[in-house]
This record gives C-alpha cells, structure tokens and sequence, in this order.
C-alpha cells in the first residue's frame, strides 16, 4: 500500500512541506517569530531553552532541536540564534545538515541588530520557499509512514472506544509494515506487565519494566505529597471527574492505543528507531512534551484521543483527534476529526471505527488538513526537561 508524500534527501517520507524556523535559544525567539511573520506557509518553534543547561538537560534540547530540523515535514530549515548561547547555532545547523536537507543561519550578534537579523532572515526563507513550494507528492510505501498515538483530557469513553479504535488502527498499519509509536510513560503505572508480555524479545521486555519502574521511582522520590505515594491515587482531577478512578483503570485504558502486536523496541526521547514496528518511548505524561518527543522520533502524524476535548495542534505535524464521547463531539465538531461515540451509543464494531481512523490517516497523509491544522493550533511544541 502506498500513500502521497515528499521525498528528502535521506528517504524519508514527509506529509507536508513546510520551511522550519528553529531558535537555538529562546533570546532569539522575537527576531524568529517575525521572520515567520513576514514570509507566510513557514512554520516557528517556539521554546523557552538553549542556555543556562547543563548534563541531561542541555543534551535533550539540543537532540530533540536537531531531530525537529530532520523531520520529514519540514523541506528546508533556517536556524536563528543570539551568538553567546551554550547550545550552539553551529551546533543545530551541523545537526540538521547531516539529513542532507537545505539549512541556514542567522545570529543576531553577527548582523548587528534584529532588524538586520530579520532582513537577512525574511531572504533566506522566502528563497527556501521558492525553491519548495513547487515540489510534488510522489508515491511511497506505507512502510514510510509512522504515526504517534497519543491521549490527553482523558473520561471513561477513552478506554472503552476511542483508545481501542486507535489500537486497530495501529494493527492496521502495522501489518503493512508502517510504524507506530505510543508513550506517556506516567501513565502506563499498573500495566506494564500486559506490555512486557508482547516484547519481541526478553531484552524488549526488561527495557519495558525499567522504563516503567525508573519513572514509578522517579514519581516517587520528587514528591512530598503522600497521596502519590500509591499508583491507585495518581490521577489528574479532570479524569476523575470523567469517571476514571485510578491511574491504574487509566493505564488499563491508554494501553489499547497501541493495538495488539509485537512491541519491537523502547526508544528515548526523540531518538528515531532503527526500524519499523511498535514502540515505546520512553517520556512522561504531559501532552506536549510527549507529542515532541515522537514526533522527534519521527512520526509525520499524531493520533490524538480525548473525552473531555482538546483543540491542540502541532506546528508542522497534522494531529487528527479522536473523542469516544458523542457529547463531546457534538460540542467540539470545530475541533474532533473523528467521533468513535457509536461504539458505545449504537454498538458499532470497534472495527468500523478503526477503518474509518486508518483511512482518515491515510488522507491525512495524502494532504487533507486536520481539524487543528485549519484552525492554526501549535501548542503541542515542548520539550521535556529532566
């Protein structure tokens, strides 16, 4: 099976083609803001990094800046820094170049001032666009394809009928030899056996229960409060308040995103994996850290769920968004893509509504604009910190 994308210089695949601007530190993030201004279709990452990070930290911003420049979607990179930063402009130029892809600079200390900054940065991206805004879709088989799944404003509905249409999704697309990519790490607390009894191999399922285990740890230690002292009480107050009483009944619910299949890996965030297949990604729960994060790992598209509703978008990946609650649907029709509420108001086979999401991937990929994408949402852009 093949889907319509745009070829890059290292065989990826991308499902859209956008001219990335890229801060390497959040001081010259005014001077890329209005680059993106004045030369419309270019697309910002915004972020409050770059400098004054040290160890894990720095390393994680400056690995998951690169791996955003590589993405497929984005055909051409220019990179806007200050010119004293700890992460270097050299250094994510250096980065994004090794895709083969065209990437450029500017530093402001360099130029002068931001206006010449900006002048200089408005030429360069305004050529970049017109060397790509004629490029053609080409077929390309689905293998190329890898799609994130995520959930967030989690009720009750998730688990029995968005969650699950989503997980024959990803069978779907897995058995064409596509990709599947599912984390919130926070969020898979009582649950990781059900995991680990799909890993491709013990390595497979030991990285499964670390990566649980460090996180369970990790919750543990850096909180004082006694009430996440216990899985059963980490929960937000919005699940709750959707009918989700534990973390664990939560987990029971975010695991049938993933489907059914083999689980062939654990990556870290924003680390592509070396092959195709279902993974993990190893990040915690917060909806935008975890959507950067594979996307970092490569997905050109991100399956989002909620109950409760949630208009969010990314800047340069199509999220299309799934509610299992009709009421929130019908109240958010400007924002869900695709109802999977008759699952439990009309007793409609999960697997109809998982046919529905595959080919409503597969026209997304194609080019058809998701709800988020139309109405200009990018909030999903966060980069977690450690």
């Amino acid at each position: 099976m093949e889907f319509y994308g745009y070829l890059r210089p290292d065989g990826q695949v991308g499902t859209r083609n956008y001219i990335g601007i890229i801060p390497s530190v959040f001081c010259a993030e005014r001077v890329a803001e209005q680059i993106r201004e004045m030369v419309p279709g270019s697309v910002l990452l915004r972020h409050p990094l770059g400098c004054s990070q040290v160890g894990e930290d720095l390393e994680i911003t400056g690995r998951t800046l690169i791996a955003m420049g590589r993405h497929p979607n984005l055909a051409a990179v220019l990179v806007v820094g200050l010119g004293c930063e700890r992460f270097t402009p050299d250094e994510l130029v250096k980065g994004i170049a090794g895709s083969g892809k065209p990437v450029e600079k500017v530093v402001i200390q360099d130029e002068g001032d931001t206006i010449a900054a900006v002048a200089k940065g408005v030429r360069l991206v305004k050529s970049m666009m017109s060397r790509f805004a004629q490029q053609k879709r080409v077929p390309a088989d689905i293998s190329k394809l890898t799609v994130a799944v995520k959930c967030g404003g989690t009720d009750a509905t998730s688990g029995i009928a968005a969650n699950p249409a989503v997980g024959n999704m990803s069978d779907r697309l897995i058995d064409l030899g596509g990709s599947v990519i599912f984390s919130e790490v926070t969020e898979l607390l009582g649950a990781e056996h059900l995991l680990a009894a799909r890993a491709v191999s013990p390595e497979v399922r030991k990285d499964i229960l670390d990566t649980v285990g460090r996180m369970e740890e990790k919750l543990r230690q850096t909180s004082n409060d006694p009430r996440f002292a216990k899985r059963s009480a980490l929960i937000s107050t919005g699940n709750f308040d959707g009918g989700v009483s534990t973390v664990a009944e939560k987990a029971l619910g975010n695991i049938y995103k993933s489907g059914s299949r083999a689980i062939s890996g654990v990556l870290p965030y924003a680390t592509p994996a070396c092959g195709t297949g279902l993974y993990l990604m190893d990040s915690p729960g917060h909806d935008g850290e975890v959507v950067t994060g594979m996307v970092g790992a490569g997905a050109q598209i991100v399956v989002f769920t909620s109950g409760r509703g949630t208009p969010t978008g990314f800047p340069f990946v199509p999220v299309v968004k799934v509610t299992g609650n009709s009421r929130t649907f019908e109240k958010m029709r400007e924002n869900i893509d695709v109802n999977a509420g008759p699952i439990i108001d009309e007793s409609c086979p999960i697997e109809t509504i998982g046919q529905q999401l595959f080919e409503t991937i597969l026209d997304t990929a194609n080019g058809t604009q998701t709800k988020a994408e139309l109405l200009g949402h990018n909030e999903l852009f966060c980069i977690t910190r450690k």
